[in-house]
C-alpha cells in the first residue's frame, strides 16, 4: 500500500479522516469539545482550513496549525490507532464484490467574473449573512452597486467593513414594513437593475394537524409577503428602463412535500407561483423573474423539530441528502441569473441542490 500524502490545511475533512494518522487526532478534537466526525459529514469535501470561516470563530488558524503538527509527526492519539480507517480513496462492492474505486470530487472554488454588474444597480436582501450576505458579495466583488439589506444593523455593518472600497448601501428593517420598503427603494434610487429576495424563515416542521397560528403568520409573513411587497416597489423602476432581473428564493420545498412542514413547504410553493406569474406578466416588458431552489446550505438558517410526526417523516426523506453546499454556491447560480447572462431565462424554478431534486 502506497504511503499517504503529507497532510496540510488544504487536504480535504474527508481525507483527513481516512488518514491513518490525521484521522484520530482529529476525531480526538472533536470528542473533546463532546461531538464526532458525523458533525463534519455535511462539509467532508471541503479544505479543513475553510472550518476556520465556517465555525465562526470556533476553529482557528491555530487550531490547524497544530493538527498538520501533529499529524506530520506521526502523533496519533494512544489506543486510537488501531481504530483509524486506511487511507486512500474511498470504495463501492458490487455483487460480485468486485471493488469499484470512486473518485472524490474536487472542492469547488468561486471564480469572480469581472464587471459583469458594472452600472447596475442590485438589491440583495438577507445581506448579513448565509446565501443572502454570499450574493450581495459576489455582485459587489463583480463590480455592481448593492443595496445590502438585512434586519440585523450589526451584521450590515460587518458586511460594509469587508468590502471596503466596494459601492455597497446598506438598510436595515423589516422587509414587511411598508415604511423598510419605502427606504430600500429611495436608497436604490432612480435606476434599479435587479433584485435578489433571499431573505427568509424556516418553520418548525410541523404538519398541518400541528401547525400554530402563529408559525404560519410569521412564516408567510417573512416568505411570501415581504418578497411581494419588496417585488411590487421595484416594477415601475424596471418598467421604466423596460429592463430588470427578479430572482426569488424558492426551495427543494418548492419542489417537494417532504423537505420541511406546512407552513414553509407552502410559503415556497407561493414564492413559486409569484415567479411565474410575475415572469408571465413582465417578459414582454424586458423584466425577467426566476428563482433558485436551494438543496442543503450551510447558512445560519437552522431547523427545528417543533413535531415528533414532522421529525420522523422529514428526517426519514432526508436520508437522501446530497452534501451540503455553501453559500457562495448558490450565490453563483442566483447571480447567473440575476446578470445578463441569464438573457433568455425566464419563469424558471432553478434547482441548485446537488441533484436532491432528481432522487
Amino acid at each position: 500500500m502506497s504511503t499517504p500524502a503529507p497532510l496540510t490545511g488544504d487536504s480535504s475533512i474527508k481525507t483527513w479522516l481516512e488518514h491513518p494518522v490525521g484521522g484520530p487526532i482529529l476525531r480526538e478534537m472533536l470528542a473533546q469539545s463532546g461531538q464526532d466526525a458525523d458533525v463534519l459529514k455535511p462539509v467532508h469535501r471541503l479544505a479543513l482550513k475553510r472550518l476556520i470561516k465556517l465555525s465562526k470563530g470556533q476553529f482557528s488558524q491555530d487550531a490547524v496549525d497544530a493538527l498538520v503538527a501533529r499529524a506530520a509527526a506521526g502523533d496519533v492519539p494512544a489506543g486510537a490507532a488501531d481504530a483509524a480507517p486506511e487511507a486512500g480513496a474511498a470504495s463501492v462492492t458490487t455483487d460480485t464484490e468486485e471493488v469499484v474505486p470512486v473518485a472524490e470530487a474536487p472542492e469547488w472554488v468561486e471564480k469572480v467574473t469581472g464587471g459583469r454588474f458594472a452600472g447596475q444597480t442590485i438589491i440583495v436582501t438577507g445581506a448579513g449573512s448565509g446565501i443572502g450576505r454570499a450574493t450581495a458579495s459576489r455582485v459587489a466583488r463583480e463590480g455592481g452597486r448593492v443595496i445590502a439589506v438585512d434586519i440585523s444593523q450589526e451584521r450590515l455593518d460587518e458586511f460594509a467593513a469587508d468590502h471596503a472600497g466596494a459601492d455597497v448601501v446598506v438598510v436595515s428593517g423589516d422587509i414587511t414594513d411598508d415604511a423598510a420598503i419605502a427606504a430600500i427603494v429611495e436608497a436604490a434610487g432612480d435606476r434599479i437593475d435587479g433584485l435578489a429576495n433571499i431573505a427568509g424563515i424556516m418553520d418548525d416542521m410541523t404538519p398541518i394537524g400541528e401547525v400554530t397560528d402563529a408559525v404560519w403568520d410569521r412564516v408567510f409573513r417573512i416568505n411570501v409577503t415581504g418578497t411581494m411587497k419588496l417585488t411590487r416597489a421595484v416594477i415601475p423602476a424596471m418598467l421604466a428602463q423596460a429592463k430588470g432581473s427578479i430572482v426569488n428564493t424558492a426551495s427543494e420545498a418548492a419542489l417537494r412535500g417532504s423537505a420541511a412542514g406546512v407552513a414553509y413547504t407552502a410559503s415556497k410553493h407561493a414564492v413559486a407561483g409569484i415567479t411565474k406569474s410575475s415572469a408571465f406578466m413582465y417578459g414582454p416588458s424586458g423584466i425577467r423573474v426566476n428563482a433558485v431552489a436551494p438543496g442543503p446550505t450551510i447558512t445560519n438558517i437552522e431547523a427545528s423539530f417543533g413535531s415528533p410526526l414532522g421529525a420522523s417523516r422529514v428526517q426519514l426523506a432526508m436520508t437522501l441528502l446530497p452534501d451540503a453546499a455553501e453559500a457562495e454556491a448558490l450565490a453563483a447560480s442566483i447571480t447567473f441569473l440575476l446578470s445578463d447572462d441569464g438573457v433568455n431565462v425566464n419563469g424558471v424554478i432553478l434547482p441548485s441542490d446537488g441533484g436532491w431534486s432528481v432522487a
